[in-house]
């Protein structure tokens, strides 16, 4: 029976309000992919994107001139060493370092705006520019690509013929140094078949997402909620 109020009128409890809900997105996931020249990485990289719409691929900025079959905004910002070193000077990059003897680096609002606003973000860069993001975003999921064999290494790289006898020696003397740092990444796919490859990466992208405490946030209050009702049934019983 309802209470009554001194003029007679019956008192209504108030509604409990529910929580209201953090609008805010959660963050993306910024995954880091690295190789060594000539091991299959773009390949890989637009193998997965095509399979992954919820994963926006960074677009890195170069010092060096672009390769025949390459495009501006599409592979790379080409941009001159003078256009580089400015926006090294005014903190424009995320990351950046020196390859091959030319500059890449990864601009600020590809990735942050991204991020903030829910988007996954993939970067295509090399191991020290994925050591600088590391340091910055210590929970990035980093994957490193290795070759089956160095002859493999070095067909593919003759494959492409886009390089002199002169740069691709270069290139080949700094792919040991680069399959080095292999053991600084999260993740160690082979690209032996290339198939294979676009599915063990894929994979990880999906397991990543997976992780406990990206589903803690993603799901929270639905395990609160679990929660509750489990504490409360238990409570229930124990009368």
């Amino acid at each position: 029976m309802a209470a009554l109020l001194t003029d007679g009128r019956p008192s209504v409890s108030p509604t409990p309000q529910s929580p209201i809900a953090d609008s805010s997105p959660m963050r993306g996931t910024l995954f880091i992919v690295a190789a060594p020249s000539g091991a299959g990485k773009s390949s890989i990289v637009n193998a997965c994107l095509a399979r992954d719409p919820d994963i926006a691929l960074s677009i890195s900025f170069t010092s060096r001139l672009a390769r025949p079959g390459e495009r501006h905004a599409e592979h790379y910002h080409f941009v001159g060493k003078d256009a580089f070193q400015q926006m090294i000077d005014a903190g424009d990059f995320f990351e950046y370092a020196q390859v091959h003897g030319d500059w890449k680096g990864t601009a600020r609002q590809s990735v942050e705006p991204q991020l903030a606003a829910g988007k996954d973000v993939l970067l295509e860069i090399d191991w020290q520019g994925a050591r600088q993001v590391r340091d910055k975003v210590p929970e990035a999921v980093s994957v490193f690509i290795l070759p089956p064999s160095r002859e493999a290494l070095d067909q593919r790289m003759r494959k492409r013929g886009q390089d002199s006898e002169a740069v691709m020696a270069q290139r080949l003397a700094a792919a040991q140094e680069e399959m080095s740092h292999y053991d600084e990444f999260d993740y160690v796919v082979v690209n032996e078949d290339f198939d294979t490859a676009v599915a063990e990466m894929c994979a990880i992208f999906r397991a990543s997402r997976l992780r406990r405490e990206r589903q803690a946030e993603r799901h929270a209050a639905l395990i609160a909620r679990l929660l509750r009702d489990e504490a409360a049934a238990a409570a229930t019983n124990a009368l």
